[in-house]
């Protein structure tokens, strides 16, 4: 075998260990099923900001991302917003459900849900939300992984060994300790993460030979694209430095001129994509930590800043570089699922042992997320089903062992999912996050906004998958005349649309009874004290929403096309500056610094993320309960 094999699985044999151990440990401090499905409400403050940072941004990130700029170009770096993004939904969300975790002592989302809405529909549909959620995204990071083994040990393990490997893994650590042993482990796959992305990035830019040289491919890419002229938009100019337009009329994105990422559809990606921390499963990373000190710290620093400045810098190094190393003939052919491959078997001869260190980095990241909502979804499967619904008086050691069985079904379920139908896999994987993202008005109900009611919320809800599944990539098994993504705009904006509209119309028509009306008021009332905006800070929340609507319209949203020429001509390399950047990735930059402000001005300085005295919270408990 070739030696980088051995380092290959050196590494993997270690990390593989680690992962197992924590499993191991969480087994045996799993003494409830509080301890099992939710840490017992103990994860501590660098913990939870590694753990969510890992469970935010997963192989898709590390794998999939730069694949999409190599072959989208910059106006897909857009979507690097996610950075950002993701977490300024737990801004607006994480703290309030942490504290109606500790006084209410739930468990589950559904529980939540269920609780202030009343019965059980809106429980059954997030469980749905979260099988939905779950399934193919675990399935899409197995489905990476065995690729990942496939390529690096030249065949020896296939891509289904790969995946069955890495699934038996996971599910051992996760079917034993639980939610604790994924934080625990978490913690490893988010520094392995961002270490891999960036020494991926340094590897891209050694072999074009600095970054003059890496600018200068860039140009010589735009001119033969002007040249040629397969990659134009409207406006004439190279889809690889320019974003198509604001929107395009089209029946469906993949008629757009110039390519289906425009600024609608970057804006809307990022809704999806918010989906991820407003998914059922962060709801229960919520309930675990053991104060709201880390919220904060995990979106601005930990998310925003260094997630952020590895996205817009090392991630758009590894995508534009690759064609500029085919340009040089480093590669022969390169596509957006090898890239990441490649770049690590670059260092084969030089550096055996990087390849394995690398590979270990891309299996952490691949693995980080799918562990947390196996977990998650198994609480809920055991909670809001079994429990709720067949066995009121289950005893604390059979909800672990139906937990833990649940975490055996859903990844054999995304097990053969991925190794039966790959096709279909694309397709339910680009749903997921949008699916996610249609918790919205529940959330905002239950910790906000009093007057969406149960019917309005159940119909909502409904009207938003149905919508997002008919506007994705799924629209094509259906022969829908307008395609994935109409009006190039991303399925989770079709789907909060007709889930708005709806939750609206039911509220209106079919509001609460006067008794349900109180418990809310009651509830809203407590929250609006415990974790509401400090009073002398009350008058700043509309200039905080309209710093939030700026940055998502010019940053990435429709306007975000001023950017393609703002700073320079993108037909003419000479003229770009600074540091001989396309003018569009400058605005990205530019951008990102004001999406750091905002979310520092939320989290910090209003006062959505500070954190919450234990004194503070039982003096509110007292007066409303």
């Amino acid at each position: 075998m070739d030696i980088k094999i051995y380092w290959l699985l050196a590494f993997v044999g270690l990390y593989w260990s680690y992962c197992i151990f924590w499993g191991i440990k969480g087994a045996l401090t799993s003494k409830t099923s509080e301890d099992y499905f939710v840490a017992g409400r103990s994860i501590g403050t660098w913990v939870f900001v590694l753990a969510a940072t890992a469970t935010s941004f997963s192989g898709w990130t590390f794998v999939g991302h730069p694949g999409k700029i190599l072959t989208d170009g910059l106006p897909y770096a857009f979507a690097s917003f996610y950075a950002l993004t993701i977490p300024l939904t737990g801004v607006l969300f994480l703290r309030r459900q942490w504290v109606l975790g500790r006084v209410y002592n739930y468990v589950t989302p559904g529980e939540m849900y269920s609780d202030y809405y009343g019965g059980n529909s809106i429980r059954i549909l997030t469980v749905l939300v979260a099988f939905l959620f779950s399934v193919p995204y675990l399935g899409i990071q197995l489905r990476a992984s065995g690729a990942l083994f496939d390529v690096l040990t030249d065949g020896l393990i296939s891509t289904n060994l790969g995946m069955i490997l890495l699934s038996t893994v996971v599910v051992i650590y996760v079917a034993s300790g639980g939610l604790r042993s994924v934080a625990y482990v978490d913690c490893a796959q988010a520094v392995l993460l961002a270490v891999g992305i960036i020494i991926l990035g340094v590897i891209t830019l050694k072999w074009i030979g600095g970054w003059e040289l890496f600018t200068q491919g860039i140009g010589v890419l735009v001119k033969n694209d002007l040249v040629v002229g397969n990659r134009l938009t409207a406006d004439g100019f190279s889809n690889r430095v320019a974003m198509p337009g604001p929107i395009q009329l089209v029946s469906s994105g993949s008629n757009a001129i110039g390519g289906v990422w425009t600024g609608m559809m970057c804006m809307t990606y990022m809704f999806a994509l918010m989906g991820i921390q407003s998914s059922p499963a962060f709801s229960m990373w919520a309930y675990a930590n053991k104060t709201s000190e880390p919220f904060r710290w995990q979106q601005v620093i930990a998310s925003s800043v260094v997630i952020g400045i590895i996205l817009f810098s090392f991630t758009i190094i590894q995508g534009m570089g690759a064609d500029v190393l085919v340009l040089n003939g480093v590669f022969d052919t390169i596509s957006d699922s090898t890239l990441v491959p490649n770049l690590i078997d670059l260092m084969s001869e030089s550096a055996p042992w990087l390849v394995g260190l690398l590979a270990v980095c891309a299996l952490a990241a691949m693995q980080s997320t799918g562990s947390a909502y196996m977990s998650t979804f198994s609480a809920m499967i055991t909670r809001d089903i079994y429990k709720n619904f067949y066995d009121e008086d289950v005893t604390e050691n059979k909800q672990k062992f139906i937990g833990r069985i649940f975490v055996i079904v859903v990844a054999l379920a995304a097990l053969l999912v991925a190794i039966f139908s790959t096709d279909a896999l694309v397709m339910l994987g680009g749903l997921a996050v949008a699916y996610g993202f249609q918790m919205y008005p529940a959330l905002l109900g239950n910790l906000y906004y009093k007057r969406i009611s149960k019917t309005g919320v159940t119909l909502g809800l409904i009207a938003g998958l149905i919508a997002v599944t008919f506007t994705d990539k799924m629209a094509s098994l259906f022969s829908f005349p307008w395609g994935a993504y109409p009006l190039t705009i991303h399925s989770a904006g079709w789907g909060i649309f007709f889930n708005i509209i709806f939750t609206g119309i039911g509220s209106y028509f079919f509001p609460d009874s006067i008794e349900r009306k109180k418990i809310k008021e009651k509830r809203h009332a407590f929250l609006s004290e415990v974790a509401g905006v400090p009073k002398e800070k009350k008058k700043l929340i509309p200039l905080a929403y309209g710093m939030v609507l700026v940055w998502f319209l010019f940053g990435f949203g429709p306007f975000a096309v001023i950017g393609n020429t703002f700073f320079s001509d993108p037909s003419d390399p000479s003229s770009w500056a600074p540091f001989n950047l396309p003018s569009i990735w400058v605005w990205q930059i530019v951008f990102l610094l004001f999406g750091i402000f905002v979310m520092w001005f939320l989290a910090f300085y209003m006062g959505f993320s500070q954190p919450i005295s234990a004194e503070k919270l039982e003096k509110s408990h007292k007066k409303y309960f």
